[in-house]
């Protein structure tokens, strides 16, 4: 059985930003945050992989430092087979063509200037100029039906819109030159729950049209669960748990997974009251200064004297799972 080749492979990725001293010394060494600290993960063409954790635990720098919208400070992004290390920008910018991003917020993502007909042809005019005006519109107007825009608001401005609608203005500007590869960085954190469900639904049938893969971030693991086929789990910059959609929510191996899939709320009164809570200690350390060995020790309910000696790696538990957690 041959292998199959990822459309995206990301090896050992980090990113670290340098803080300025808190010593009054003027010869102190610099801090460093390390919002990415050694990610490693594929993408392969169709599938979605959800990407969860905690606020501030790296998740949008990572989508970011992906497309190299902020440089990367070690690793390797490999792009269909390219070494995406040390390319330039023209290299960079015709990966965008293929790999495009769905941001957070719906309305602060799109230009308050310009009408929908010129935020949605905004990219094809910048990767294919040579494309005649009528091929754009043309595109533009099926691209709007696809999303579930009519004709008649290619000349509306956004503050004419709703956030959903918003967030289908998005969608459509990301999916208008058929990309490969799609980010999406939380795009239904800041709407309504229908107009939530309307969204994943509009982009799982996108997804089975045109092909694309998806990495999906999102802090609610119910959206992750109905939208995804595997799930990353993140926390302080590294990965927890990689697994398949079924060996997470069934099994979770790690006890951070297992804590987060404890907070999700169940829709039947009987079973919400009666189910065990699995409470997290303390806050989230800071990125700045995070704890020797492993980093979620401080935290951890099954916590032991190893766990503040070695930083555990990634290692498989079964075909489907991958752990970093030496007592899993």
């Amino acid at each position: 059985m041959t292998a199959r080749t990822p459309l995206l492979s990301v090896r050992d990725l980090k990113v670290h930003f340098k803080l300025a001293s808190d010593s009054p010394l003027p010869w102190a060494a610099p801090r460093v945050l390390k919002a990415v600290d050694g990610l490693s993960f594929d993408i392969f063409a169709g599938e979605t992989l959800g990407i969860v954790g905690e606020s501030g635990c790296g998740k949008s720098t990572l989508a970011r430092a992906v497309l190299n919208l902020i440089p990367a400070t070690a690793g390797n992004i490999v792009w269909q087979g390219q070494q995406m290390h040390g390319a330039s920008a023209s290299v960079w910018q015709g990966l965008r063509k293929s790999v495009q991003m769905i941001f957070q917020d719906p309305l602060a993502s799109l230009d308050p200037r310009m009408t929908i007909g010129q935020i949605i042809a905004e990219p094809l005019h910048t990767h294919l100029p040579q494309l005649p005006q009528a091929e754009v519109m043309k595109k533009v107007r099926a691209m709007m039906a696809k999303v579930g825009l009519t004709e008649q608001q290619i000349n509306r401005y956004p503050h004419e819109f709703s956030g959903g609608q918003c967030q289908r203005i998005g969608i459509a500007r990301a999916l208008v030159l058929e990309p490969k590869l799609v980010i999406c960085d939380e795009p239904v954190s800041a709407l309504d729950v229908s107009i939530q469900a309307q969204i994943i639904n509009l982009l799982m049938e996108l997804q089975a049209q045109m092909g694309l893969a998806l990495v999906f971030i999102a802090h609610d693991l119910a959206v992750v669960r109905h939208i995804s086929q595997r799930v990353m789990v993140m926390y302080l910059g590294r990965t927890m748990e990689l697994a398949s959609k079924q060996a997470i929510y069934q099994n979770p191996s790690h006890p951070y997974t297992q804590a987060l899939l404890s907070a999700i709320p169940l829709p039947d009164p009987k079973r919400e009251r009666n189910k065990i809570l699995q409470l997290l200690q303390g806050d989230l350390p800071s990125p700045i200064n995070p704890p020797s060995g492993c980093i979620f020790r401080t935290r951890c309910p099954k916590a032991i004297a190893h766990c503040a000696e070695q930083r555990p790696e990634l290692r498989s538990l079964t075909v489907d799972t991958q752990v970093a957690c030496d007592l899993a």
